[in-house]
């Protein structure tokens, strides 16, 4: 059974950091792309970064670029979302996925095979 568990969610203040983790019992875990989505309170979940197989190439929103880093470690089955100066809008559940896409449409929920469950992010100002 495939399952992805994010940690690290919390409260932070605006401006400061959290590092979330998430770690998926994939068999291949390097043959595929990994995503982390939000949903803010009363939205529609939204793409955040997505990281390759090789973690060579990411990919990010425009509203986290130059403050969330995505990372990876095939090694250990985990996918790392650094997210740096935070803001009050950033405040959402926060999900890892795996996708077995290469390319193409990754930055759609609907791409994505595996989902967590999970992480609150809470950013007070």
């Amino acid at each position: 059974q495939v399952r992805l568990v994010e940690s690290g969610g919390g409260l932070v203040q605006a401006g400061g950091s959290l590092r979330l983790s998430c770690v998926a019992s994939l068999r291949t875990f390097s043959g595929y792309t990994l995503g982390w989505f939000r949903q803010p309170p009363g939205k529609e979940r939204e793409f955040v970064a997505a990281i390759s197989w090789s973690g060579g190439t990411t990919y990010n929103a425009d509203s986290v670029k130059g403050r969330f880093t995505i990372s990876r470690d095939n090694a250990k089955n985990m996918v790392y979302l650094q997210m740096n100066n935070l803001k009050p809008e950033d405040a959402a559940v926060y999900y890892c996925a795996a996708s077995r896409l290469i390319s193409g449409d990754i930055d759609y929920a609907q791409s994505y095979d595996y989902w967590g469950q999970g992480t609150q992010v809470t950013v007070s100002s």
